[in-house]
């Protein structure tokens, strides 16, 4: 309705005639599910650098590889990502070296339990208990911890707690790299407490022979209305990749059997497809060679999406937890942060390929020209190491049997295209369904797109040839405004990646006339 005048005058109107920028959104945020040491369970929490994860979720662990995804992810450009931790202790828990120290007035009492913090083997530590100097408290007493030539010396440690005073809780437990402790409570005063004088060695307790307890897929898959597992993942809107590392600890460990693996791993690919925003990047299972990983892949997952792509074979990284050795781990962290860096250095438009993945010293597998001329038209992206090149990602695809939908960046552009229109033109909603709406939603559209294509995303010389948009009386005759809809048409031509390139060479007589 027009506004009334009733008196002479100067008026002003403000009218909304104007575009709509349609903004892009975000393509390059990971979501990783998983074991840690601590942090909150079945609960997405933000990260955003690899110093808020420690301090969240603690480090790494022997068991778990959702500590070197998150690593891997932020080294290789990643920026924000969330991490969902999985209930319960990590998978497949390795037997830890402890000690129990007695008690300086009885030695049926517990003192100190001392705990060595590298799990697995024995790590051959010694710790060495010396009584109060002359004058000092008799509740004093003093810790050596030996391992090799490293020893570490924590003095006038007590039982007490307050100001000023080194309990040795505190103290060893903050500073120590060997060892943590645990105070055994008792009634009996603080210097009958104090562990006795002695030298004592920290061993592995005797494990039984016990078949491990299976998990049912359900406790990764998890559910949207309780917000647990991959499932909770459907309330961030954000989240534009998806990876379960910890899926192969399952697995190692025997809680899982492939069957289990391959539940969990549809599960992903249903969750991105159900969502449309998102890609599963999948892990192959351990240990395969490449004509066992063919098998896999054609026999046994007989996977076919358009929104997942698999890669093989695993990653050696550096242990963190070990003597410098490398430690095979899955890499589909390490991917998540190549795809992250290819989006904000290209674009994504750009493949995901060709690319260094950082912090890899070498491949559990070797894959060669011939061995990937089989597993490459089946959708299994090899990593792959260059001599002079550097170690990297050497596939593609995704695990479509589309040939419209082969390639990752074309299915993750038309998710970022899909994703950014559907946000940006949320005004509509409402709006009168007429000839000046399906004009100002073209307009807004192809500016868009025109962006896009600038940008080099669409495959034309010209923004004609690139898109085109649709939305006019064809689309929308009367019985389909009459149900409150209004319908646009958009095709777009993607840039499609150069996977083979080709170099026609022949002789020609020196001095002839070549047509170029």
């Amino acid at each position: 309705m027009a506004p009334q005048y009733l008196s002479p005058g100067v008026y002003v109107e403000e009218v909304d005639r104007g575009p709509r920028p349609i903004e892009g959104v975000g393509t390059a945020v990971a979501a990783f599910v998983g074991f840690t040491k601590e942090g909150p369970v079945q609960q997405a929490t933000l990260i955003s650098n690899w110093t808020q994860f420690v301090t969240t979720f603690g480090d790494f662990m022997p068991s778990s590889y959702l500590a070197h995804a998150v690593y891997g992810y932020f080294l290789n450009g990643g920026g924000s990502c969330y991490v969902v931790r999985l209930p319960g202790e990590e998978a497949g828990a390795q037997p830890v070296a402890r000690a129990v120290l007695p008690a300086r007035a009885d030695a049926a009492l517990e003192s100190l339990v001392i705990t060595a913090l590298e799990a697995g083997a024995a790590p051959e530590i010694s710790i060495e208990v010396r009584g109060p100097g002359e004058g000092e408290p008799e509740d004093q007493f003093t810790l050596v911890v030996r391992r090799g030539g490293t020893e570490e010396t924590f003095e006038n440690l007590s039982l007490r707690r307050g100001r000023g005073v080194r309990n040795v809780v505190e103290v060893v437990n903050r500073e120590s790299r060997l060892i943590k402790v645990e105070e055994k409570e008792s009634a009996r005063s603080l210097a009958e407490r104090a562990p006795a004088a002695g030298t004592y060695n920290l061993s592995m307790p005797e494990v039984r022979a016990v078949a491990p307890r299976p998990v049912s897929p359900e406790l990764v898959v998890g559910n949207v209305p309780s917000r647990t597992g991959v499932g909770g993942l459907e309330a961030i809107d954000e989240i534009t990749m998806v990876c379960v590392p910890d899926l192969m600890t399952l697995y190692q460990a025997g809680r899982l059997d492939m069957e289990g693996l391959k539940a969990v791993q549809l599960a992903m690919m249903a969750h991105c497809e159900n969502m449309k925003d998102r890609f599963a990047i999948l892990d192959c299972p351990p240990g395969l060679s490449p004509q066992q990983i063919l098998d896999w892949r054609k026999n046994v997952a007989g996977y076919d999406s358009k929104y997942a792509a698999v890669y093989y074979p695993w990653i050696r990284v550096a242990n963190p937890l070990g003597n410098g050795a490398g430690v095979n781990i899955p890499p589909c962290g390490y991917i998540a942060g190549v795809y992250a860096r290819s989006d904000t250095e290209r674009g994504v438009h750009k493949a995901p390929a060709n690319e260094i993945v950082r912090g890899v010293l070498g491949l559990e597998v070797q894959v060669t020209k011939g061995e990937q001329d089989q597993l490459n038209p089946v959708g299994i992206n090899c990593i792959r190491a260059f001599p002079a090149r550097g170690i990297r990602i050497w596939g593609a695809r995704t695990l479509s049997s589309d040939p419209a939908w082969r390639y990752i960046n074309v299915r993750r552009l038309f998710n970022f295209i899909e994703e950014s229109i559907e946000e940006g033109t949320q005004w509509v909603v409402f709006e009168p369904n007429d000839m000046e709406l399906w004009s100002r939603i073209r307009r807004d559209i192809t500016a868009f797109l025109t962006r896009v294509w600038r940008d080099g995303a669409l495959f034309g010389a010209t923004p004609q040839e690139a898109f085109y948009v649709k939305c006019d009386e064809e689309l929308n005759p009367p019985e389909v405004r009459d149900v409150g809809q209004v319908i646009i048409e958009i095709g777009l031509a993607p840039v499609k990646p150069a996977e083979f390139v080709i170099f026609r060479i022949s002789q020609f007589s020196g001095g002839a006339t070549v047509a170029e």
